[in-house]
């Protein structure tokens, strides 16, 4: 954690909608004039897209347990944490980007699957917003989590963040269904072991919950809409979060634990930017009583 520069961490796994989080966190910076730095948790994956799926065959060729890009032989979690270190006491650190597809490298000048050059951040950034996989991850003498002055948790329920998997790698990436499936499944081990425990180590999750039937992700043909899902948004700890203002701004809310308060789907938006903007300006507030006097960032 850092007084002058704070870091926030969306963490999720993919198909979360983390990216949802990350959106509201833009409002909020662009309302409040905020100078915030984006670091994506893709581009601290270890191979480029050919290398993995070799390095995955070699895996099976041994009969070992495949990587994925949930667990630590997958990704630099040593270069993430240092990432972070070096933000938090200096406001730099350097990042590079993975290239998702034709667009983007059309404009960074790589091809698709590939990462760029790592370089240094540009100076004078408030805070640092890192959207990922391993915001709060923990492994032996890794700890990326401790590092992070806010960090948020997107967990839907697992069947629905299966149907939002299937339909973004069939419709977006041309996969089949066997081949999201057999993803699913060769994951699961890292997803146990490295991406459920980060939401014990959260400060706030945003979990949405489905209100149709989604008992078989493999046969849904729509994903649920945000109209017809509740989110449940878990506080780890509810001291200062003001309930009753909440539960009157968002209506048809309402508690269910003294640290959980539910929203319907389509207020998730508002409910992020009602809940993240009072700790986002204090994180701006702290960082401005702990900067040297004559500082000029």
């Amino acid at each position: 954690m850092s007084h002058r520069h704070p870091i926030i961490a969306v963490t999720g796994s993919s198909g979360a909608g983390t990216t949802t989080v990350k959106l509201a966190f833009d409002h909020i910076c662009r309302r409040e004039s905020i100078n915030a730095i984006h670091i994506e948790g893709d581009s601290f994956h270890r191979f480029v897209r050919g290398d993995m799926q070799q390095a995955i065959a070699e895996q099976l060729s041994r009969n070992k347990r495949p990587i994925s890009h949930f667990g630590p032989e997958g990704n630099l979690l040593g270069e993430l944490e240092r990432c972070f270190r070096s933000y938090a006491e200096t406001g730099v650190c350097q990042r590079r980007h993975y290239v998702h597809n034709e667009d983007e490298a059309e404009r960074l000048g790589v091809p698709v699957g590939s990462f760029t050059d790592w370089s240094q951040i540009p100076p004078g950034s408030e805070l640092l917003l890192y959207e990922g996989l391993h915001g709060g991850v923990i492994d032996g003498g890794i700890d990326v989590a401790r590092w992070v002055d806010l960090l948020i948790g997107v967990v839907p329920v697992v069947n629905l963040e299966w149907i939002q998997k299937i339909h973004r790698d069939m419709k977006e990436r041309g996969y089949s269904m066997e081949a999201v499936t057999d993803a699913i499944l060769r994951r699961m081990h890292d997803y146990v072991h490295y991406i459920c425990p980060q939401f014990s180590r959260t400060h706030i999750n945003f979990q949405r919950v489905p209100l149709v039937d989604t008992s078989n992700p493999f046969s849904a043909r729509d994903i649920p809409t945000l109209d017809e899902s509740f989110v449940v948004i878990r506080f780890r700890n509810p001291k200062g979060i003001n309930f009753p203002y909440l539960l009157s701004m968002i209506p048809n809310s309402f508690m269910t634990r003294p640290n959980c308060i539910v929203v319907p789907g389509g207020k998730m938006g508002m409910a992020m930017q009602l809940i993240l903007t009072p700790m986002i300006l204090e994180l701006m507030d702290r960082r401005r009583r702990n900067l040297p006097a004559d500082a000029n960032v």
